[in-house]
């Protein structure tokens, strides 16, 4: 009997490790826009199922998505140019500067790449999964700091200390979960973000054009 009984567990126990483990909302898609298992890797970018949307992954190789960058905000003549810091850039580094780039790079066949908006960004947050984690799915999300990244939410009016500096931009802080105001002069972090327009198939994802035409 306890023969049987321990055989039984060993069969259940290896029908869990066999099941197929997927995340309710996220999934890791390669550079070249293909998708992959939880345990797989390595991925470029993540596919938001809730939103519809489609996430850069930070890196920790000074490429262009390196989650140690920061950027000043700046689009198109508003916000501050060149305050933040890179190696990519001879001048120094703002937001437009790594849309710019990564736009022409189609990274995981987009090209699109934007700012999120405050609500998109701020529906990444959730609490750590361990001590000392940023309030983020950090399984997906690597290299994510624990701190302010932007959102394109501009023209906003400053307060306190910040007051004189009249106008900056929304950010969302991933060390406690929540939203700021920054000047546009402050170097923060970054993580982008691209529109999936219509319903598609995870192997059909590197092989849609998803531009836009301004």
């Amino acid at each position: 009997m306890l023969i049987v009984a321990i055989v039984s567990m060993y069969v259940v126990f290896d029908d869990i490790l066999m099941t197929p483990i997927t995340h309710p909302r996220f999934t890791k898609i390669t550079a070249q826009g293909q998708p992959l298992s939880p345990w797989q890797g390595p991925w470029a970018c993540v596919l938001d199922h809730q939103h519809n949307l489609l996430w850069e992954v930070k890196t920790d190789d000074e490429s262009i998505h390196d989650g140690y960058w920061t950027y000043s905000w700046y689009d198109q003549g508003l916000g501050k140019a060149n305050f933040g810091d890179c190696y990519f850039e001879s001048a120094r580094c703002d937001t437009q500067d790594l849309i710019r780039h990564t736009n022409d790079k189609t990274l995981c066949g987009q090209k699109n790449w934007r700012l999120p908006t405050e609500r998109e960004l701020a529906s990444l947050i959730q609490p750590p999964a361990r001590p000392g984690q940023p309030y983020i799915a950090y399984d997906y999300f690597t290299h994510i700091k624990k701190g302010d990244y932007w959102t394109n939410h501009a023209n906003v009016k400053l307060q306190q200390q910040f007051a004189h500096l009249k106008q900056g931009a929304k950010a969302v802080n991933f060390h406690n979960g929540k939203v700021v105001t920054l000047p546009y002069r402050n170097a923060a972090f970054v993580i982008l973000v691209s529109d999936i327009t219509k319903a598609y198939s995870h192997a059909q994802l590197s092989s849609r054009d998803t531009s836009t035409t301004h």
